[in-house]
Parts: structure tokens; sequence; C-alpha cells
């Protein structure tokens, strides 16, 4: 079975299920382990990897520079700037930084992590800036709103944004409301974090719930493997779970070719419902 994709839109396009990389890098011990976890997945054709300067401090990056080393050609890259970062020469010089702990001379799609206090025009100019100069490919944004995405189109050049990556599990649904939908009819990819509802403290039942784990009993697959064929059901979302274990990594990517009936969604829809009201933007 063919495995899923997104299309972003300027037509590249990546796989639907990446490789997150949040708490890689924070141990000495592990960053072996974490390197060949990242080239089990690209091998298995998880080619998009996600990072952040702000991930152990630069650590991730460093992590993601190692294992991309002599394949960076294979690679859709993802990094993110923080806001504080986000604007003027300080742009410019993190995005540098991250080039270097990378080991690469151009970010595929940079992303502002969030907003902050710089001025979305400000973050806006040196997203363009950094491309003029062959730094970044493309540039998107990370934990916006539906309202930050409307008043970022109103600025020159803010439609140019290619995603927005925000968090996203079947326990987490609220973007289902307002900003998914402007995001489909906006043509703006999203990018799930989270998408196992398992990263750092965040801990909920999406995978040991009786849905989950029945559907995937019946499948002969595993419950994350489910979790993330909902994640990515609709064609639009990019779903990036972190894995280290091999086992973890292998399922992540047979998750890609994995395509759930109807009457599986609405079980599983059913179990997490989603609101139907405006609620606050999940972010970890």
């Amino acid at each position: 079975m063919k495995a899923k994709t997104v299309q972003f839109p300027y037509g590249k396009t990546v796989p639907a299920i990446g490789q997150g990389t949040w708490y890689m890098g924070e141990r000495s011990s592990d960053i072996r382990a974490e390197v060949n976890a990242l080239r089990q997945g690209l091998d298995a054709g998880m080619t998009l990897i996600d990072t952040a300067e702000m991930y152990a401090d630069g650590g991730a990056e460093r992590v993601v520079g190692e294992a991309i080393a002599g394949r960076r050609d294979d690679v859709f890259l993802v990094s993110k700037v923080y806001p504080h970062n986000a604007g003027g020469a300080k742009a410019i010089t993190a995005c540098e930084q991250s080039l270097k702990r990378l080991q690469t001379d151009c970010i595929d799609l940079y992303l502002l992590h969030w907003r902050g206090s710089i001025p979305l025009h400000d973050t806006v100019s040196a997203m363009e800036k950094l491309q003029k100069s062959g730094k970044i490919r493309r540039w998107g944004v990370s934990n916006l709103d539906t309202d930050d995405m409307q008043a970022l189109w109103k600025i020159p050049g803010g439609e140019q944004c290619m995603t927005n990556q925000v968090l996203y599990h079947a326990a987490a649904r609220g973007i289902e409301f307002d900003l998914l939908p402007w995001c489909e009819e906006h043509s703006v990819p999203v990018m799930a974090y989270c998408p196992l509802a398992q990263a750092g403290k965040l801990r909920h039942d999406v995978l040991t719930s009786p849905v989950m784990q029945n559907i995937a009993q019946e499948r002969g697959v595993s419950s994350s493997q489910i979790a993330l064929a909902w994640v990515i059901r609709s064609g639009n979302v990019i779903a990036i779970p972190k894995a280290v274990q091999p086992q973890h990594v292998k399922q992540n990517a047979a998750a890609m070719t994995l395509d759930l009936s109807q009457e599986e969604i609405a079980q599983i829809n059913a179990a997490f419902t989603a609101p139907d009201h405006k609620t606050p933007l999940d972010m970890v």
C-alpha cells in the first residue's frame, strides 16, 4: 500500500509522518541511539525531521546534524526559532547558529516557534531576508491560533507561510473547530506535534483507550499506529512523533500506509469528542 504524503503550497511533497526530536540531545549517553533512530527513520521513508533551537538548548539540532551527515539531500529539514530571536539581526544570528549545529547550509522550512513580543511583520521581514540569502528555503509558524493566522495574512508576504505546527491528537481536537478548517481553506498544511499525546509531561489515555486498543488488535497493529493514522486521516496533516526505540520507529513508518475505515474513525471520534465551541489553543 502506498505511503501517505502531504503537499505544501509551493508543490513540495513530504511524507505524512516525519520524525520529531523534542527531548533529544539532553543526555550524552542517549545520543548514539537517537542518531541511529533518526537514520533508521530516514531509511524507512520518514524523511521529514523536525527540530528547534530550543530543544536541549541546541542539543537536538546537533543530534540531527550528525544523523543527516552524508545524506542531507534525502532530508526535508525543519527547525524553529525562539520568539525572542524572530526578528532583525537576532533572527539571522539564530538561524546561522542552527545551521552550524545542523551541519548544513540551508534549512528547508524555518518556523516561528510561538508568537512573542516581536511583531509578526518583523518576523516576516526576517524570514524573507533569510530566504533571499539562501539560508532557508521556506518559512512557517508554530502554535499560532486562528486570530494569529488571520493577522499574519494581513501582513505583506504573510501568506507565504507554509505551515502551522500545533499540538494535535485524538484527545486534543480543539483545532478542528476553526483553526484546521482555516488552514485547509488557505492551503496551509498543519504539522501535528505530540500526535501520540505522550511527549514530555503530556500523558493522555489515547494509546491505552479501549477503542484504540480494540481497533489495533483487530488490525494486528499497535495502538500508536492507529493513533497516527487517525491524525493524518485528512491528507492535510503531517504528524511528527518522536521515537528512539527501533520497534517504535518501524511502527511509526508503517502507519503511513494504514487506512482507517469510516467506521473506525467514527468509533475514535465518539470516544474522543471534538469541542463544539472555540477553545484555547493547546500548547505544551
